[in-house]
């Protein structure tokens, strides 16, 4: 006999004599009430179908039909009557509450009764023009926005017109309030992602950002937060904190896919947004219509994300991610709003990409209602291609001064949409207290002799180079203190010994103020250095005054603003006389860097300085001009009628057409070497030669390391179109894997740069899908089949947590990696099987640690998180 357990019922049944009411009898009445119905016409729908479902089960049929058939013969039926009614009354019933695409988890482990259940809903629901609102299912592939997909974005800017496409964008939008749709975004994402081309990207990005100023200026900021792959500026602690599980669990749940078929794909395509796009690929069917995302609707629920906080907040994180997966409209838009999800967009919209664009923007396009004027794009058709290149320039300076001094786009972005790019965007976005300014950066050197050529003749201030971690410390006239790493991430916690300190070494008249300096970890009884290492012991956040046992000294070498008036625009022998005439030491707390002056002719007292400062621990010197020349404007003016005046041979005949290009770019060339006059001002986000490194560990590092370059990403500025920087690993002898040590953008010349973009182009033959034998948890732009060997010098070797080389070989917990790379010369003698091994470079940290020890130091090496980037 059958168990209960096992007892089904078999095909040859016979139907009960009772007749089987559906759900929707029972919930008739109810949803005619509700739309204001005759509750007999419903019935007679209702009971045609109960009827039908009779019918097929005394003709000997299942039941239980296909969700698929049931959900369909539920939606002809309502067709039916309300085709019916239409006729009978043609007045078009009223929107109804659309609450069901907004609340409830639409969960997929019991897909038959979430079917019916949304058939029912879908029934009692209708568009203001009669037509049904949801389909019982959808198809996936239906889903995907049509509209803004031939959008031309990468147009040139002075051909594309927004006006061409914003009515319909708008009349599109319409059904969300107006705004933009996400998938304005996902197309300009997808055009810049098939182009290497940085002037491409950059064309790309300025007219979709037209497109939304001039059509949604609402959504503008949002677009720019979710271009950029951020939600806040960097001194702000808005972290989205999604693990690699909560994606999962939205694929899995969305796309219907399981733990094997989802490890499948991300074996294959090692892209957390690329599996999403396969997984929507195949998805054929949705339960529901998905709500059309907003790209201010995004930007809110990752804010929401990042500030769920407590008790259930994974659970809520859980439900915004799942909505957001499910929401996206076709497989490109679920790419990117997962690799949005992870942090890891991979457009290449990095952050002067984007001041750029937004500066070209606001010269073409305004907001309805703006007062300011825009350039006409007939005009500047018109022009030559430098002067084209020099208006660009001039707006692009002012955007990149003002996100300088004032690095968020909360503050940038209102600034432009009211008064665009001009002299009062500056004035609006100047320094204010208690947001960091991004610092000034120093041009690295070899040596003395190269120092002093780039000084031009300039007197200078040689300063210590001090082994700690730079500060930038605000404070204002109501005491209130904040602190900054040269990161623009916020200290304050990490050291209240200085905020402590602050009123003490305030001067008199002295209320507000933003000094930069350098934190060292000091021996508080001896004023001893101590070793950056050391430094890092201290914890990072919640720090108890009364626990610290890590005492610390700031050497201050800037004042970059005092009592609410800007400093940088004075020479730096000014701003340093203010610094020191106004502040008060405090002994082996707070105190400003060791100095001297000098001219270029002192070169053995300035030598001397050097040796006195590595032999203090320091890292080396600091080399700043101190003054600005009477007028460099003027002498540059001067020094180009002197050439203008050098009397020059006269050619008889114009060169060959041949000759031609040479002839422009000799010019070009002599143009470019015409050296700028140096300038001692204080430049926010600017590396120049004005302040000069000169570093002890380019000249003490005799210690090579042979490895082997395996990946790259795209280069800033004027390396976009190079791999920089670029990936090494060492190799493993024992598993056989390739170990990755350090990421190198120094010793590199142009041709090298060039000449290895060639050979590895991402159309070529030598850039691989990521391999399976590198072990490194980034994500470069661009894989490197391993074929050769480059020789490299370093300053020391350090304990990274990110790296794996030699992990289990030092540290159980911890890789190695190199500090302050630099490229030497590639080893044509060596094959990747000769290249250095991880046991090779733990050696060398030991005998690097030996050293240390003899010469009385301890924990030299630094964490490779708290490297100054070079």
């Amino acid at each position: 006999m059958e168990s209960p357990a096992k007892r089904r019922k078999k095909n040859g049944s016979k139907a009960s004599p009772l007749p089987v009411k559906s759900l929707d009898f029972f919930f008739a009445k109810q949803n005619a009430k509700a739309r204001g119905e005759d509750t007999k016409t419903t019935k007679t729908a209702v009971d045609g179908i109960n009827g039908q479902a009779e019918e097929k089960s005394a003709g000997g049929m299942n039941m239980h039909q296909d969700d698929e058939q049931f959900a369909r013969q539920l939606q002809q039926a309502w067709d039916n009557e309300h085709e019916a009614k239409t006729q009978a009354d043609p007045a078009p019933e009223s929107n109804q509450d659309h609450a069901f695409f907004n609340e409830g988890d639409q969960s997929l482990e019991d897909e038959s009764v979430k079917l019916r259940e949304q058939s029912k809903d879908t029934a009692g629901r209708v568009h203001g023009n009669g037509a049904p609102t949801v389909l019982s299912l959808q198809s996936a592939g239906s889903a995907e926005d049509t509209v803004t997909l031939t959008v031309p974005f990468d147009q040139s800017p002075l051909t594309f017109d927004p006006q061409d496409y914003v009515s319909e964008l708008r009349s599109y939008w319409a059904s969300e309030g107006g705004n933009a749709f996400y998938s304005l975004l996902t197309r300009c994402f997808i055009l810049i992602n098939s182009t290497q081309s940085r002037i491409k990207i950059v064309d790309t990005l300025v007219n979709c950002l037209r497109t939304i100023i001039e059509g949604d200026p609402d959504s503008l900021l949002p677009a720019v937060w979710l271009a950029t792959n951020s939600i806040s500026p960097s001194y702000i602690s808005l972290e989205l904190g999604l693990g690699g599980s909560a994606i999962s669990k939205a694929l899995k749940k969305v796309c219907g896919l399981d733990s094997g078929g989802l490890k499948t794909l991300y074996d294959k395509y090692g892209d957390a947004g690329d599996v999403a796009f396969e997984a929507k690929k195949k998805q054929s069917f949705t339960l529901r219509k998905p709500k059309p995302l907003t790209i201010k609707g995004v930007y809110q629920s990752l804010v929401k994300i990042a500030n769920s906080k407590g008790n259930g907040s994974v659970e809520n994180k859980q439900r915004i991610v799942e909505r957001l997966v499910q929401d996206a409209r076709g497989a490109e838009e679920s790419r990117y709003i997962v690799r949005t999800l992870v942090q890891h967009l991979r457009i290449g919209a990095v952050k002067t990409t984007m001041l750029i664009a937004l500066a070209r923007a606001f010269l073409l396009s305004k907001p309805a209602g703006a007062e300011f004027e825009i350039l006409q794009r007939s005009e500047l058709a018109k022009l030559k291609k430098d002067e084209l290149a020099a208006i660009w320039s001039k707006a692009e300076e002012t955007v990149k001064a003002c996100f300088a001094r004032r690095p968020n786009y909360n503050d940038i972005v209102p600034g432009l949409l009211e008064v665009g790019v001009c002299e009062e965007l500056l004035l609006r976005c100047g320094l204010a207290l208690h947001i960091p300014l991004r610092p000034m950066l120093g041009s690295i050197t070899r040596d003395l002799g190269e120092m002093l050529t780039k000084l031009q003749g300039r007197d200078f201030g040689c300063e210590f180079k001090y082994d700690g971690q730079r500060a930038q410390v605000h404070c204002d006239d109501k005491g209130k203190v904040s602190i900054f790493s040269r990161h623009l991430e916020v200290m304050t916690d990490k050291y209240p010994d200085l905020v402590k300190l602050v009123p003490e070494i305030r001067g008199d008249g002295v209320s507000s103020f933003i000094l930069e300096g350098e934190v060292v970890a000091v021996d508080r009884e001896t004023g001893d250095l101590r070793t950056f290492q050391t430094l890092t012991n201290r914890a990072r956040k919640d720090v108890d005054i009364g626990s610290i046992k890590v005492d610390v000294c700031l050497f201050a070498f800037d004042l970059m603003y005092l009592n609410g008036e800007e400093l940088l625009n004075r020479p730096f022998r000014e701003r340093r006389g203010l610094l020191r005439s106004m502040f008060i030491e405090k002994e082996h707390h707070f105190t400003w860097v060791r100095s001297i002056d000098a001219s270029p002719a002192e070169s053995e007292t300035v030598l001397e300085f050097f040796k006195s400062a590595t032999d203090f621990k320091c890292e080396g010197i600091m080399v700043k001009v101190l003054d600005n020349l009477p007028n460099p404007d003027l002498q540059t003016e001067v020094q180009d009628d002197a050439q203008l005046n050098t009397p020059t041979p006269v050619t008889p005949s114009k060169p060959k057409k041949g000759n031609r290009v040479k002839v422009a770019k000799e010019e070009e060339k002599e143009k470019g070497t015409r050296r700028k006059a140096l300038l001692a001002t204080y430049e926010p986000d600017k590396r120049l030669d004005s302040w000069l490194k000169v570093k002890k560990d380019y000249n003490t590092a005799a210690d090579t390391i042979d490895l082997i370059p395996v990946a790259g990403w795209h280069g800033q500025g004027r390396k976009a179109k190079w791999w920089s920087p670029i990936l090494l690993a060492c190799r493993n002898p024992v598993t056989g894997s390739l170990e990755v040590v350090t990421k190198c953008i120094s010793g590199f010349t142009d041709k090298f740069y060039q000449a290895n973009k060639e050979k590895y182009s991402e159309d070529g033959d030598n850039v691989i899908a990521r391999p399976s034998y590198v072990e490194y948890g980034g994500h470069p732009d661009v894989w490197f089949e391993p074929q050769e060997v480059w020789e490299m010098a370093f300053a020391d070797i350090t304990l990274s947590p990110t790296y794996t080389a030699a992990i289990g070989l030092v540290s159980d917990e911890r890789g190695l990696s190199l500090r302050f790379p630099r490229f030497l010369k590639v080893r044509e003698d060596k094959s990747i099987e000769e290249a250095s091994t991880s046991d090779f470079l733990a050696g060398l940290y030991r005998k690097q640690e030996a050293r240390a020890q003899a010469n009385g130091e301890t924990g030299h090496a630094k964490d490779t998180e708290e490297i100054e980037e070079e």
